[in-house]
């Protein structure tokens, strides 16, 4: 259900569960974990997912069994906000819920026009993983990211860009070609140069 490609110096990772929406599940989780550990990095990063959704977040009967608040999504995107490598996310689809983390954790983050954003956290009664509201707000601002994480508001695609949620919109059809066009120069360049320059954008 994690479809994983490693060409040269970039990986892709791809949700791969189209039927249920590319929710997750505790396996999908681990196995996200352990890619994104591993020492063998490249330079470059694509997430993305299969279908016409990006995630729908916790696998509803997981979710249920305490998948969502599970500390293996809070792992997972720190252990992608630290990767030494250009990091990409290419949201085919609606991004929701905890899958929200590994999102905001990217570096970049491309999306289709007809993709919408939420995280209903306040009407389920979870709270965020606890990295995901600084993150949000560090991209859209505190009133911004209560509203989506307070108020329950869903974001179309024009108005994620206009906030800053997401950096481009692209096709369908363009938009893995997109995603890996802006890897090219990390990919040519030394992985050393790479995690250097990921390090002086980063706050402090």
């Amino acid at each position: 259900m994690i479809a994983f490609e490693q060409a040269d110096d970039l990986w892709t990772i791809t949700l791969n569960r189209p039927d249920k929406a590319n929710s997750l599940t505790p396996d999908m989780l681990e196995t996200l974990c352990e890619i994104t550990a591993r020492k063998d990095l490249p330079k470059a990063m694509i997430l993305t997912g299969a279908g016409r959704v990006f995630s729908a977040g916790a696998d509803l009967e997981a979710a249920r069994a305490g998948l969502a608040t599970s500390p293996l999504w809070e792992r997972l995107s720190g252990q992608i906000a630290d990767l030494p490598c250009l990091t990409i996310a290419a949201l085919n689809g609606t991004l929701a819920g905890g899958a929200f983390g590994m999102a905001l954790a990217c570096d970049i983050r491309l999306a289709v026009s007809g993709a919408k954003f939420f995280y209903p956290v306040m009407k389920l009664g979870f709270l965020p993983q606890p990295s995901d509201p600084a993150r949000l707000a560090a991209l859209i601002g505190p009133a911004r990211a209560k509203m989506i994480l307070m108020a329950g508001a869903k974001i179309e695609a024009d108005e994620a860009l206009a906030w800053g949620l997401i950096d481009r919109i692209a096709t369908p059809d363009t938009l893995l070609d997109e995603a890996r066009a802006l890897t090219a120069d990390a990919c040519a360049a030394a992985s050393a140069h790479v995690a250097a320059i990921a390090r002086l954008v980063e706050p402090e």
